[in-house]
């Protein structure tokens, strides 16, 4: 019998002979990993063997690069594979952690879906409770915080979280909240800006996480950007980063120009309603955007050119310029998660 596929999807992955970021399909297998150039090949391009191995997260090794994770094998051998995004990675983690642990005892694969109470610091699920402190209604908020003349938006101060972790019954005290905020820094579940919280992070401080009203935090992925003495030109070009994030991911996206299909990291904002699009290998600025607001978007079973497409899982996004994007997503489930999330942000976004 084949080994069972437990996740499968686009991550980016560090060669192990020129040391390039490349966006890769991997599935991670009972026993194993195995990575390919695209998802239709039939042959994968390199394999990792999970017995033995070792599983570091989050991986710090390459500065800006965020949502690293590191696969060590029993030969001494590093892999290294980006997400998109934290939940992304959080999963990939938590799947290749449970097969390795499955491995050593001798046990099939298998989920369970069991809810952890907590009630000590070492028994908190930081990514349930960093789930919980995003949440819109009952979460932390989200403000516009000005410091020595910038603007910080998305943001929030360390007695904030403290606060919400206290009000929530997540922790019993401040200096208890002090930990466990501490260990959402460490593990990337929160960010550091403006230079206060930055040089405590750097260890110019006592404690990594400041308990303080003018440490600022930003959640990764959030939409934060920093606004110093911008001109009126740059602040119109920031507006579209302002809307709040509802979904992201890689997809593959067809090349106006040459017609090559290559894979993209999108993120999706809306009010105002945007689609930004990335180099997923690496770059912070986006390759383009595409303004949903009163745009059409419809699953095809055909290809661009017309004729019947090989390729499945695709759909359009004709924008109210005309102008047509085609991309494609690696299941059918996720093609319409996709189309719906689009919609809803066509409509309510500005």
């Amino acid at each position: 019998m084949e080994p069972k596929r437990i996740r499968e999807g686009y991550l980016v992955k560090r060669g192990s002979v020129f040391n390039t970021w490349k966006p890769m399909w991997v599935v991670l297998l009972e026993d194993g990993i195995e990575f390919y150039k695209k998802k239709s090949d039939n042959s994968p391009k390199g394999m990792i063997p999970l017995k033995g191995s070792t599983l570091t997260s989050p991986c710090q090794d390459f500065g800006k690069r965020m949502f690293v994770f590191k696969i060590t094998t029993t030969k001494q051998q590093d892999h290294f594979f980006q997400a998109a995004f934290l939940e992304e990675r959080d999963a990939w983690v938590r799947d290749i952690k449970k097969a390795i642990k499955c491995i050593e005892g001798g046990q099939k694969f298998a989920r369970k879906s069991t809810r952890r109470s907590i009630r000590l610091p070492e028994t908190v699920d930081l990514g349930a409770l960093y789930l919980s402190m995003k949440d819109t209604e009952k979460g932390i908020k989200e403000l516009n915080l000005e410091k020595d003349k910038k603007i910080f938006n998305h943001c929030f101060t360390g007695n904030c979280v403290i606060d919400w972790l206290v009000s929530n019954k997540s922790v019993r005290n401040r200096q208890e909240g002090l930990m466990i905020a501490s260990s959402l820094l460490n593990e990337g579940y929160l960010q550091p800006a403006g230079e206060l919280s930055k040089n405590a992070v750097d260890g110019t401080a006592e404690n990594p996480f400041l308990d303080n009203p003018d440490a600022f935090y930003y959640f990764p992925d959030s939409g934060f950007f920093c606004e110093e003495n911008s001109s009126d030109e740059d602040v119109i070009l920031k507006e579209e980063f302002r809307g709040v994030i509802i979904k992201q991911g890689c997809l593959l996206k067809q090349g106006h120009r040459r017609k090559n299909w290559k894979v993209r990291k999108f993120i999706l904002r809306e009010d105002p309603a945007y689609l930004h699009y990335y180099d997923p290998a690496g770059g912070e600025d986006p390759l383009g955007a595409i303004h949903l607001r009163g745009c059409v978007v419809t699953s095809v079973e055909s290809n661009p050119d017309g004729r019947k497409s090989e390729e499945e899982n695709l759909f359009e996004i004709i924008t109210a310029d005309e102008v047509h994007y085609f991309l494609q997503a690696a299941t059918s489930k996720e093609r319409t998660e996709w189309i719906k999330a689009i919609q809803v942000a066509s409509r309510t976004g500005k």
